[in-house]
């Protein structure tokens, strides 16, 4: 097993700066990078996000704006050449693309991530104001997933082909053909104030900061679970629905085996043979994988949920990033994330030996 993991783990480098290369690449082809960015600031075009987030940046402008195409930055026309050689050294477009990504590489690698660069923070921090709300919807969004995908797969496998398990299959399969988007605003307009009720705020994880630090502890739980309600639901409800079926045929393949048979003819009872050994076997792929589950919802929180629910989180980070070219934050998420993804993926094979120590990955390989 140790030999299987040194494998892996020096595998999570190559693999790892291939995928900063293949989004390196792209981002160099795509119109409207931070220089445009901050000469369209510099011009008052609007703000980042103003008219470059689509096409390729020269909307709003007119002709003599941008010299008709033939500057080499979208509307620099009329500005000294010294101030856009000055925005070239700020955002490293001095040098080479090749040069450029060998020294991102390098400050990755000693997870230096620099600075925003229309933020004036530190990418770090920006990224740690966000964490908090991708944290949390994603930890409490797992946890209902498998408190409820868990009993009510298993209860689905005990009575295989009755009533229960056909409608029970039948709200499943419709909840999971629902995108996360469209149940999230179908809550809003049942109980957030829509056309009937008005039981859970419309936006945010919290009230207003002003109310927010009038309230006791108990208080402020209380208010949380209230506003954090509808978008885990939201969040939930796919992932909800593809446990509760990998749960139930792991459990119908492990009562077809033979050693449960066996227990049964020993005469064993019913609870006993499904829940002190079948139990423990089937969830041996449900278990290894909550590791992946975890890093999956955190980390690919829906921008579309956060957008309903006006919630801050990593989802609106990372697009705001990328319509805005704010390279630093974009590449840096990438790396981390990239990173932690492929660790987890180790985790996960760790996972299943913990659960089954019958497993053994380098004899499979061999």
């Amino acid at each position: 097993m140790g030999a299987y993991i040194l494998r892996r783990l020096l595998l999570v480098i190559p693999t790892l700066i291939g995928i900063m290369v293949v989004n390196f690449t792209l981002m160099q082809f795509v119109p409207g990078g931070p220089v445009e960015q901050a000469i369209a600031i510099a011009q008052g075009q609007g703000d980042v996000f103003g008219g470059f987030s689509g096409g390729n940046g020269n909307e709003g402008l007119t002709e003599l704006e941008t010299g008709g195409g033939d500057e080499k930055y979208a509307g620099s026309r009329g500005l000294p050449p010294e101030y856009i050689a000055q925005l070239e050294k700020e955002f490293g477009f001095d040098k080479p693309p090749v040069q450029r990504f060998l020294g991102m590489m390098w400050d990755y690698f000693r997870f230096d991530f620099g600075d925003s660069y229309f933020q004036s923070q530190p990418v770090v921090d920006v990224v740690l104001d966000k964490l908090p709300v991708s944290l949390t919807l994603g930890l409490w969004s797992l946890l209902l997933s498998y408190a409820i995908s868990i009993p009510l797969g298993v209860a689905k496998a005990v009575r295989d082909g009755s009533r229960f398990d056909i409608w029970t299959s039948g709200v499943i399969i419709a909840l999971y053909a629902i995108p996360g988007f469209l149940f999230a605003i179908l809550l809003l307009v049942l109980f957030a104030g829509g056309s009937y009720l008005q039981i859970f705020p419309l936006r945010g994880l919290t009230s207003d900061q002003t109310v927010w630090d009038t309230l006791s502890f108990w208080g402020k739980v209380k208010d949380y679970i209230w506003h954090a309600t509808l978008p885990i639901i939201a969040y939930t409800i796919g992932g909800f629905a593809s446990l509760t079926l990998l749960t139930k045929n792991s459990f119908l393949d492990e009562i077809k085996k033979q050693y449960v048979v066996t227990a049964r003819a020993k005469g064993l009872s019913e609870n006993r043979v499904l829940y002190g050994h079948v139990f423990r076997n089937a969830m041996l792929i449900v278990i290894a994988g909550f590791p992946a589950a975890f890093i999956g919802i955190f980390f690919g929180g829906s921008l579309i949920i956060e957008s309903i629910f006006s919630l801050d989180g990593l989802g609106r980070l990372g697009f705001e990033a990328a319509v805005a070219r704010d390279y630093p934050i974009f590449f840096g998420t990438l790396f981390v994330f990239g990173l932690i993804g492929l660790i987890v993926g180790i985790l996960s094979d760790l996972m299943y030996v913990l659960v089954d120590p019958r497993i053994d990955f380098e004899r499979r390989q061999g």
